[in-house]
């Protein structure tokens, strides 16, 4: 299935920042953290107040365009579940 468009935003994304839907629905950024140093001291900064009602079982996003969308998440159902390998006990057996 195809996302399909939530909010239109039109955000225009800056380097080192991440951009999120927050608790609110609203799109925000925070900076980038830099492997292997320590993680930056930064608040979260609202970008664009959308106010975007989420739905359960669906990932919202920020796509190309800097619109907000959302995609039905796909979750394994319990009839399709693989069966687990056998343990081995370590042991040899003997003849």
């Amino acid at each position: 299935m195809a996302a399909a468009k939530v909010a239109k935003a039109g955000i225009k994304r800056e380097k080192d920042w991440l951009y999120f839907l927050d608790r609110r629905g609203n799109v925000s950024r925070v900076r980038r953290a830099e492997g292997g140093g320590k993680a930056r001291k930064g608040t979260m900064q609202v970008v664009a107040k959308v106010g975007v009602q989420k739905e359960e079982g669906y990932l919202y996003f920020i796509d190309k365009d800097g619109d907000v969308s959302r995609a039905k998440m796909v979750r394994r159902g319990k009839g399709t579940r693989r069966k687990a390998a056998k343990k081995s006990t370590g042991r040899r057996r003997t003849r």
